[in-house]
C-alpha cells in the first residue's frame, strides 16, 4: 500500500524534476471512448501505439487499459510494452496521472492533483470523471511511490518546470473560475510552491487559440533547458493565436528565472491552421455531458507539445507544410536527442497531442517511507 503524506514536497525537500532529467519511464492510456475518438477510437488507438513504440526505443513504457480493451490494446502494442487494467474516463495522462517530485537522495514521490475534466460543470469536457480523478493514486501504488495529495484543482498539462526552481503557467487556465473558484492568483501560486517546489512561477496569458483545456502551458511553451524556452509562433498578423503568441513573448522577455537569469526564447512555427473535417466529425458518436464537435471547429494545434524522452524527442507531425521545419527546429534545441515525428492528427482530434498523452516517472527509487502504514 502507497503510504499517503501529510506534509508538501517542499517542505520535505522535493521538487518536481525537469521533464529533460532522465526518466524511469513514461505511462500513458488507452482511447476508447466514441464520443471522442472516431469510429470507435480504432483510428486513435493506432496512433497511441505508434507513440507508445517511438517512446519505447528510449525509455520503459506502461499503458492503462480498460478491461474491455485489454486484449486488443496487448495485440496492437509492441510486446516491450507494459500493459496493465487500469479503469479510466478518457486517455490524458499527462492531466490525471501523478506529478512526480525527487529529493537529493534520488527518492521519488508523486502529487496527486484533484480533476475535474478541465472545468467541472462549469465548462468541463465530459462528466463523470470519477475514475479519472483515481488514476494519478493507481500509477502511484503500481509505481510503489508515496503520495501527496494536492489540495488544488490542477492538471499535469497546465504546469512545466525547468527543474531548478522556476515554473511556467497560463492566466487563462489556473485563474479559470471553473478550476479553484476560491483561490485568488497569490493563493494558487502559494500551492504551486509548494507542491512542485518551485521559488519563480512565471505567468503567461492564453495558452493556444481555441486549445478547450483553457490554455494549457504545455501547448504553448515549455523548458528545453534551463534559461531556454520553446513557444508556439505564427507570422500571421490576423491569426488569433499571433496577439496570443506575442504577449507570451513579451512576457517571457521581461521574466527572471528562479536563479535571476533572463529567458531565451526559440519560436516554434505553428501548423496549419487546422480544422476538423465534416468526414471526421460524422465518426463520433455523440453521448449526453461530452463536449460535442463540429465540423469546420479549428484545432489547436502546436508542435511545443512534443514529449522528451531518454535520448530521444518525439514529435506530433500535424503539417506537411511544416513537420520538417519544426523538426529541424527541435534538433537544434536538443542535439544530444534523436527526434522521431509520429503522424499524430487523430491525437489532436480528441482534444490534444503527444505530451498530453504521456506522463514521464522520473529515474530515482521509492521513499523509504512508502512501506509506513
Amino acid at each position: 500500500m502507497t503510504r499517503t503524506l501529510t506534509r508538501t514536497p517542499a517542505a520535505d525537500g522535493f521538487h518536481m524534476p525537469a521533464e529533460y532529467a532522465r526518466h524511469a519511464g513514461c505511462w500513458l492510456l488507452w482511447p476508447e471512448r466514441p464520443d471522442n475518438w472516431r469510429e470507435g477510437a480504432r483510428p486513435a488507438q493506432a496512433t497511441f501505439a505508434a507513440v507508445a513504440a517511438a517512446i519505447a526505443r528510449f525509455e520503459p513504457v506502461t499503458v492503462g487499459v480498460s478491461r474491455g480493451e485489454f486484449t486488443a490494446a496487448r495485440a496492437m502494442l509492441p510486446e516491450a510494452v507494459r500493459v496493465v487494467e487500469m479503469a479510466h474516463d478518457d486517455a490524458w495522462m499527462r492531466d490525471v496521472g501523478p506529478t512526480c517530485v525527487v529529493n537529493a537522495r534520488g527518492e521519488v514521490r508523486g502529487v496527486d492533483w484533484h480533476f475535474n475534466a478541465w472545468g467541472g460543470l462549469e465548462g468541463g469536457l465530459y462528466f463523470p470523471w470519477d475514475q479519472d480523478e483515481l488514476v494519478a493514486r493507481k500509477v502511484l501504488e503500481i509505481e510503489r511511490l508515496a503520495r501527496y495529495r494536492a489540495p488544488l484543482i490542477n492538471e499535469g498539462g497546465a504546469i512545466h518546470v525547468d527543474g531548478e526552481g522556476t515554473a511556467l503557467v497560463t492566466e487563462e487556465c489556473l485563474l479559470n473560475p471553473n478550476r479553484n473558484p476560491t483561490l485568488d492568483r497569490a493563493a494558487i501560486e502559494q500551492a504551486l510552491c509548494a507542491y512542485l517546489g518551485v521559488r519563480q512561477v512565471i505567468w503567461l496569458g492564453r495558452g493556444v487559440f481555441n486549445d478547450e483545456t483553457g490554455g494549457h502551458i504545455d501547448n504553448l511553451a515549455c523548458f528545453a533547458r534551463p534559461g531556454l524556452v520553446c513557444l508556439t509562433w505564427t507570422d500571421r498578423k490576423r491569426d488569433p493565436q499571433f496577439a496570443i503568441s506575442k504577449d507570451a513573448w513579451e512576457r517571457l522577455h521581461a521574466a527572471r528565472d528562479a536563479r535571476g537569469r533572463p529567458l531565451r526564447v526559440v519560436r516554434l512555427p505553428m501548423p496549419g491552421p487546422l480544422k476538423l473535417s465534416a468526414r471526421e466529425a460524422r465518426g463520433l458518436v455523440p453521448r449526453e455531458g461530452t463536449k460535442p464537435r463540429l465540423p469546420g471547429e479549428r484545432l489547436a494545434g502546436s508542435y511545443v507539445n512534443f514529449y522528451i524522452a531518454n535520448r530521444g524527442i518525439v514529435m506530433p507531425l500535424l503539417d506537411p507544410r511544416m513537420d520538417a521545419l519544426a523538426a529541424r527546429r527541435l534538433k537544434g534545441l536538443f542535439p544530444g536527442r534523436t527526434v522521431v515525428g509520429v503522424p499524430a492528427r487523430e491525437v489532436l482530434l480528441g482534444g490534444g497531442n503527444i505530451h498530453c498523452i504521456t506522463q514521464q516517472i522520473p529515474a530515482g527509487h521509492p521513499s523509504r517511507s512508502t512501506s509506513a502504514r
